[in-house]
């Protein structure tokens, strides 16, 4: 039996390191998340034969509107799209994926592409509501403690993750402003990349949603409410971590999507 990590050690580490600050490690204090961070962690570090790792993490929207626009299949194939590309790649064995849905079931932990679970008609239902913050903040936690994990025992590590909404925030406790505290401590380690991709709902402006949590426009897709334009975005998305998968130099070079 591999040991459970501890959160609490691990991110004091990362304080201890300057990537988390003071503001982020007293969210994450008060923010009772443990359970769902332990929930995502997955493959045990000692089980990584990786010189280096790359984590991408994936959070697909679950929420009703999602069904209602007639998105399902489209959100199901471009995770699986996501998969298949990564799949392609010639350092598939320092990958680990994760995908933790907006309304916090963990579809798979972190874990080797060829035994991540594909998105299908049983396991993807959206009929849940937009959690938007808190769910964001239960993400990067996650991202954050596995990354800690691999620094801790040695092994460099560069993390991708996407966030996936078509709609605005709904029934958080937390703000966008606690998520920019995170979302800017991460950037500026220039280890991670966090991506968003807003589907057109008729009312939102994405890019402002984003922006107020913290992302840079350059990571920021906001495709319209159609099958084609939300696959193209997946696509950018894929290809993106496929590149970021393939040395640190490709990774620190990519400039956003299409760059």
């Amino acid at each position: 039996m591999s040991q459970v990590p501890n959160l609490n050690a691990l991110f004091q580490a990362a304080q201890a390191d300057g990537v988390l600050s003071n503001t982020s490690m007293q969210t994450l204090n008060i923010v009772d998340i443990g359970a769902q961070i332990q929930a995502g962690l997955g493959t045990p570090v000692d089980d990584v034969m990786a010189s280096e790792v790359v984590l991408v993490t994936i959070m697909p929207d679950d929420s009703g509107s999602i069904r209602f626009a007639g998105n399902g299949a489209v959100v199901r194939a471009g995770h699986n799209t996501v998969l298949d590309t990564l799949a392609t790649s010639p350092q598939q064995d320092q990958i680990l994926v994760h995908n933790r849905y907006l309304n916090g079931q963990v579809l798979y932990p972190y874990c080797p592409v060829d035994q991540a679970i594909r998105m299908d008609q049983h396991n993807y239902d959206p009929n849940l509501g937009t959690p938007l913050y808190d769910q964001t903040l239960v993400l990067l936690a996650t991202v954050l403690a596995k990354a800690q994990s691999f620094i801790e025992n040695g092994v460099p590590v560069r993390t991708v993750s996407l966030i996936i909404t078509d709609g605005a925030d709904a029934h958080s406790r937390h703000s966008a402003r606690k998520v920019k505290g995170m979302v800017e401590d991460m950037l500026r380690t220039e280890d991670h990349i966090i991506a968003a991709m807003g589907i057109e709902d008729g009312q939102t402006d994405f890019k402002q949603v984003f922006r107020e949590m913290g992302l840079r426009d350059q990571w920021i897709l906001t495709p319209g409410n159609s099958q084609n334009e939300i696959r193209k975005a997946f696509q950018l998305f894929s290809q993106s971590a496929l590149r970021a998968s393939q040395s640190a130099a490709s990774f620190n070079s990519l400039g956003g999507f299409g760059a």
